[in-house]
């Protein structure tokens, strides 16, 4: 019924049960921001994450209280993140105010209610020259001799600037990159940077048709390892959309060899933040 359900939110017939990726999901791109929260209670999120087949996720929020409510009401295996912004305003001067540096080690001497924080993110930069601020800098080497995982919100150059200010760190890239780098950027990348995943939310070129597109196809079955999903849910009304967004994912999952498929969907997360097995998606 799960399956069902989700393909016909997202208006896929139900042609394409048969096809449809059906085990577990990790979101790996998961906010759950200040404006959120009253029409969408953890509840609310709780629910949409189980009818969607979503067993754990990558918490973040705009200000940090918003993981902190979310993880304590558990239910997942939840994954928090410490965000760098506590206002809209930070979004632009993150990356050289060192008053954000002094909120990440109190948050990381804290922790959460769902145990120690595992990364920092999601961060922006739009101006990939930003990377050499000295905010950045110093968390960026923070994340690598703390062990966190960084969820960057940046283009292919600032990829390289950040990782360079601290080689062997593990980073998420959200979209896989945020103006459609080419594929052969994508593994350029890959292949200098061993700890950089690439996370496939609003990711153009993926798909036409609904149908995994053939460099895609060939870039994720080459590095299936290195790719994870997410739903992106920046804006209140992407928690509407919640299960049709895993339902689209479903259907292109589905299109990879299974082994492939289930670790894009939950085995790489699973592999890198030591989660348990999840149980299998009802149908």
């Amino acid at each position: 019924m799960l399956k069902r359900r989700a393909l016909l939110l997202a208006g896929l017939p139900l042609s394409a049960q048969a096809s449809a990726y059906a085990g577990p999901l990790f979101d790996a791109h998961l906010h759950y921001n200040d404006d959120a929260q009253q029409p969408h209670p953890p509840a609310d999120v709780l629910a949409r994450m189980a009818r969607a087949g979503v067993h754990g996720a990558l918490v973040n929020s705009r200000p940090n209280d918003g993981t902190l409510r979310l993880v304590a009401e558990g239910g997942a295996q939840w994954v928090p993140f410490i965000r760098l912004y506590r206002n809209r305003a930070d979004y632009s001067g993150w990356f050289a105010d060192d008053s954000i540096r002094r909120m990440v080690l109190a948050h990381l001497a804290e922790g959460s209610p769902a145990g120690p924080f595992r990364g920092l993110g999601e961060f922006h930069l739009y101006d990939s020259a930003n990377a050499d601020g000295p905010t950045a800098v110093a968390l960026m080497k923070l994340a690598r001799e703390r062990g966190l995982t960084v969820l960057a919100h940046v283009d292919a150059a600032a990829v390289d600037r950040l990782l360079a200010h601290a080689p062997g760190a593990s980073m998420i890239w959200a979209h896989t990159g945020i103006a459609g780098e080419p594929v052969a950027r994508v593994r350029e990348l890959f292949a200098k940077h061993a700890g950089l995943r690439g996370e496939l939310s609003y990711r153009p070129g993926l798909t036409q048709d609904r149908r995994l597109t053939p460099e895609w196809r060939a870039l994720l079955e080459g590095h299936a390892q290195r790719f994870l999903i997410g739903s992106d849910t920046w804006v209140t009304p992407r928690w509407q959309h919640y299960e049709a967004l895993f339902a689209e994912y479903r259907h292109w999952l589905g299109q990879l060899p299974t082994e492939l498929a289930q670790r894009i969907a939950w085995g790489n997360a699973a592999e890198l933040f030591g989660l348990k097995a999840a149980r299998p998606s009802p149908q």
